[in-house]
């Protein structure tokens, strides 16, 4: 990476704050966090944006729109046809929007690999939807990103004030955890100087399971207190969720899974406030 930035991420009382969800591994529960994680800070009373960037669109059917309604989308949005805020649909939630995401964006890579701004197509776009009067004032947006260290990928740590990791609890936890930390460093020294780690959480903990205590403690041990306290449990519900097109806030509130989400939304303002006194 030799590019340089540009501007800096989005900042100011008015702007909204934004963390990609970022895993290199598939299956860990990224999509799942970004769905539920924004369904609780919206139930808590923050106007929240999901910006899909996986081909695969899965966000976006989690969060009920489905194929026929993705007229716009982030795939029209980075390859420069559309503004963000012509991608971005109400979801059944109050206070929590959707940018859904096409297959397009499986080719968007090569379209745009020459272009000089190739890195800084998500930054430019989410920066002028803060500054377009018309669009809902968000405080949090939330990145989720594809399976891969992409291009893709890549826009929306350029792009975040934060990465929130989502880690499963199985046994290469931790070497795809160093993996990604690795491309992390490298785009906070070429893109985004000001990109941190906001959190890892760790998803698919079982209880029964020895493994996943393990895994718990070699993460605290290897990460600190970058690490939620909160666990996000296996849960039949959290997976059934998604094939009602509902974050599972909705389909269960009562069930482990949505409660473990509304105690990481509450850890992650927590953890803003925090870092706001430290800036203050």
């Amino acid at each position: 990476m030799t590019e340089h930035s540009f501007t800096a991420p989005l900042a100011g009382a008015g702007a909204p704050r934004i963390l990609a969800l970022a895993n290199q591994k598939g299956g860990v529960g990224k999509t799942t966090t970004a769905i539920n994680l924004g369904t609780a800070l919206a139930a808590i009373g923050e106007t929240v944006l999901v910006v899909d960037l996986d081909p695969q669109g899965n966000a976006s059917t989690g969060l009920g729109i489905d194929r026929p309604r993705r007229k716009i989308t982030t795939y029209d949005v980075l390859y420069g046809d559309a503004t963000m805020l012509e991608a971005v649909q109400p979801s059944d939630v109050p206070g929590l929007y959707v940018a859904p995401s096409s297959l397009d964006l499986s080719g968007l890579e090569l379209e745009i690999s020459g272009e000089r701004d190739r890195s800084f197509r998500l930054r430019n776009a989410l920066r002028a939807l803060a500054g377009d009067p018309q669009a809902p004032r968000f405080t949090y947006v939330l990145v989720d990103c594809p399976p891969s260290l992409s291009l893709i990928t890549v826009n929306a740590m350029a792009a975040a004030h934060a990465i929130l990791v989502p880690l499963q609890c199985e046994f290469f936890a931790l070497e795809g955890l160093s993996q990604l930390l690795k491309t992390v460093e490298q785009v906070r020294g070429a893109l985004n100087p000001d990109l941190t780690i906001h959190g890892i959480v760790l998803t698919m903990y079982d209880a029964r399971n020895n493994l996943s205590d393990q895994v718990m403690a070699d993460v605290r041990a290897f990460m600190g207190d970058k690490v939620y306290e909160t666990v996000i449990p296996r849960n039949v519900r959290v997976s059934e969720a998604p094939s009602y097109g509902k974050p599972v806030l909705l389909y269960d509130l009562k069930c482990a899974g949505s409660q473990a989400y509304l105690r990481l939304a509450s850890e992650v303002i927590q953890r803003e406030r925090a870092a706001r006194a430290v800036a203050a």
